[in-house]
């Protein structure tokens, strides 16, 4: 009996063994499984894409880039001694020239946009509008933009019929063929990137009523299409103002009220400021650019302004803002038409002129 009993135990505690080893197997098992899930992450696409298999979670950032008035060409009354065209000349018709002082900036994001306030045309005098300045470029200073990066440029300013109607179809006809999206006006443009629908519009912005319509014409086009962004420029404000005025508030936050995720703004030809409004930013100038205008402007104070848009899963999560002072010329005695990025003191003066008129904007500046 005592022997049975033995035999009995002994076969009971190898069992209880046996079981214990098999389960700590499958924990251990469980535990890699687990391990392995949490820090197996497909690496980043073009540093814009990470999915991450335990969540099955999309996550994309698109990062936009805006500039202020791009006038590439010149009035042809004005003296051609350092004006635009004797300036490329100069550069031996390297288009690449004028953006070369910011390339590094514009090209490395995805999506650069640029007020276009110039026509590309060759209409003669006989064309030319009863204005004090009508600006003009040839038809490949298109390449201007191509090889600066320039993915879109809006029409809606005062400055694209200043050949007439001739004027506004050549520059539409010279944009397509170099194949540089365009917006303004009636025309609407959505853009996908990276997966991304992004709806653009130009409005002029100098009577709200009138603006306040088309604002609500182009966001309803834009949310019947299901774009995942709505950005809306404006051509508005009073020229050489620092400071924004309230038509120009009031039909910015009416943008954001009717959808808008970005308001742009130009045409005062300096720096405005800029409000955060109900999370979104509205930018009220972002003074000029490439400006073929002047060839030498008293105030050569310019920006590019950056907005990352987060998406998970689609959706629109959150937003991070950087402002990035320029100088319109890399001289300061006269326009060379090549805008620079600012170092030092300078860029921290540019800040604190952007910031002294601005709203709900916490940008740490350099000491």
């Amino acid at each position: 009996m005592k022997n049975n009993l033995k035999y009995w135990k002994k076969f009971l505690t190898l069992v209880s063994m046996s079981l214990l080893l098999t389960s700590c197997k499958k924990e251990e098992n469980l535990q890699k499984t687990t391990v392995e899930k949490k820090i197996e992450v497909v690496p980043p696409v073009n540093n814009r894409i990470i999915r991450s298999k335990i969540l099955e979670q999309e996550i994309k950032e698109i990062t936009i880039s805006a500039v202020g008035d791009c006038t590439l060409g010149t009035d042809t009354h004005f003296d051609e001694m350092d004006n635009f065209p004797y300036v490329l000349e100069k550069n031996n018709r390297d288009f690449s020239y004028f953006f070369k002082g910011v390339y590094n900036i514009v090209s490395k994001d995805d999506l650069t946009i640029a007020n276009l306030e110039t026509t590309f045309t060759d209409a003669g005098e006989d064309h030319r509008v009863d204005k004090k300045f009508n600006f003009k470029g040839e038809a490949d200073y298109t390449n201007i933009l191509t090889t600066g990066s320039v993915e879109a440029v809006n029409l809606a300013n005062n400055h694209t019929y200043d050949y007439g109607e001739k004027g506004y179809t050549d520059t539409i006809k010279n944009l397509e063929e170099a194949g540089i999206p365009y917006f303004g006006y009636e025309e609407y443009k959505i853009l996908e990137v990276e997966g991304i629908k992004i709806g653009m519009a130009g409005i002029t912005g100098w009577n709200e009523t009138e603006a306040k319509k088309n604002i609500e014409k182009s966001t309803t086009y834009f949310h019947e299409q299901n774009t995942d962004l709505i950005i809306l420029t404006f051509h508005w404000g009073i020229e050489r103002e620092d400071k924004q005025n309230e038509v120009q508030e009031n039909i910015g936050r009416y943008a954001i009220d009717c959808g808008a995720d970005l308001v742009l703004g130009h045409h005062p030809h300096v720096l405005q400021g800029i409000e955060c409004y109900k999370g979104k930013y509205i930018v009220y100038s972002l003074g000029n650019f490439v400006f073929g205008g002047n060839r030498n402007p008293s105030d050569k104070d310019t920006m590019i302004f950056q907005e990352t848009f987060c998406f998970e899963d689609g959706v629109l999560t959150n937003t991070s803002i950087e402002i990035i002072p320029c100088s319109l010329s890399s001289r300061s005695d006269l326009n060379d038409y090549q805008p620079i990025l600012l170092e030092g003191e300078e860029k921290q003066m540019v800040l604190k002129k952007v910031l002294e008129n601005s709203t709900n904007i916490d940008i740490e500046k350099e000491e």
